[in-house]
C-alpha cells in the first residue's frame, strides 16, 4: 500500500474495462485520480467506487477526438488537486472491424486522433507540470494486435504501431526532466472482451486457453499492479520499455483471419 501516495494521476478511458482497473488500483496505492472520461454515467461511477475505497477522485468528462477537451482535463487535474505527476493514455475511438481495403479515411482519422494526437496532446499539456513537480511517469497503451498484424484492425494496429514511436521518442528527450514514459500492451477481459463472450459461447475458454498461463487477465489484479509499478518509483530507471501484459500471449500470437476469407483471391 502506498506506493502512490501523494501522487496525482490523470487516466483517460478510465470508465470501464483496463482504465477502471487501473483507477482502482491507482487508489488503492494511495494516488489521486481524475478520471478522463467522456460516459458521465461511467465516469462519475468510477469516481464514487474510488471514493468509497477511502480514495480522492474527480470525473472529468473528456473527448479524446477534441485536443482542448484533452488539454482541459490536464488542467482540470491541476486546479483540483494542485499538480500532476502520473498521466495513463488508455482511451481510444473504435471503428468497425473491416478489412484494409474497406477501411475509410474517416475510420483512419478518427483511430489515428483519439490515440497517437490524443496521446501526443496529453504528453505535451502533462510536460509543464511534471517537470513543476521535479518529474513525472507517463504509460501509454500499445497492442499486441500490431505485431501479428490483426486482421480487421488495419488502423488500429496503424496507430498503435505509431506509439511505440512517440514514447520511445519521448523517453529519449524527456529524461532529462526526470521522467519515464512506458508502454504496456495488454489484454484483459475488458468491455470488448464480455461482448465478444457474451455473443460467441466458449469464447473465454478459447481465449484462456491460447495463453501459456492458461487463464485470461483481470483489469484490476493483473493490468493495475503493472501500471502502478510502470507509475511508482519502483521503475525508476525504465524507460522507452514495451512491456506485455497478456499471460504470454505474445509469445504464441494468434491466428486473426476470419473464417470467411479464403487464403487466395483474384
Amino acid at each position: 500500500m502506498g506506493l502512490l501516495k501523494d501522487k496525482v494521476a490523470l487516466i483517460t478511458g478510465a470508465g470501464g474495462g483496463i482504465g477502471r482497473g487501473v483507477a482502482h488500483s491507482f487508489a488503492r496505492e494511495g494516488a489521486a485520480v481524475v478520471i478522463a472520461e467522456i460516459n458521465e454515467e461511467t465516469g462519475t461511477q468510477v469516481a464514487r467506487e474510488l471514493e468509497e475505497l477511502g480514495g480522492r477522485a474527480l470525473f472529468v468528462r473528456t473527448d479524446v477526438m477534441q485536443k482542448a477537451s484533452v488539454t482541459g482535463a490536464i488542467d482540470a487535474a491541476v486546479a483540483h488537486f494542485g499538480g500532476l505527476d502520473i498521466l495513463v493514455n488508455n482511451a481510444f475511438v473504435p471503428t468497425p472491424n473491416v478489412r484494409l481495403e474497406d477501411k475509410t479515411d474517416e475510420m483512419l482519422e478518427q483511430t489515428l486522433t483519439s490515440t497517437i494526437k490524443a496521446s501526443w496532446w496529453a504528453m505535451q499539456a502533462s510536460l509543464p507540470h511534471m517537470r513543476a513537480r521535479g518529474g513525472g511517469k507517463i504509460v501509454n497503451f500499445y497492442s499486441i494486435d500490431v505485431e501479428i498484424g490483426a486482421w480487421l484492425h488495419a488502423d488500429y494496429n496503424t496507430a498503435k504501431g505509431g506509439i511505440v514511436g512517440l514514447t520511445r521518442s519521448a523517453a529519449a528527450e524527456w529524461g532529462r526532466f526526470n521522467i519515464t514514459v512506458n508502454a504496456v500492451a495488454p489484454t484483459a477481459m475488458g468491455a470488448t472482451f464480455n461482448k465478444l463472450a457474451a455473443e460467441n459461447p466458449g469464447f473465454a475458454e478459447r481465449s484462456a486457453a491460447m495463453r501459456p498461463l492458461g487463464r485470461c487477465g483481470d483489469p484490476e489484479l493483473d493490468i493495475g499492479p503493472v501500471v502502478v509499478f510502470l507509475a511508482s518509483d519502483m521503475s525508476r530507471y525504465v524507460t522507452g520499455e514495451m512491456l506485455h501484459v497478456d499471460g504470454g500471449l505474445h509469445l504464441p500470437g494468434y491466428n486473426s483471419r476470419p473464417a470467411d476469407v479464403p487464403v487466395r483471391e483474384y
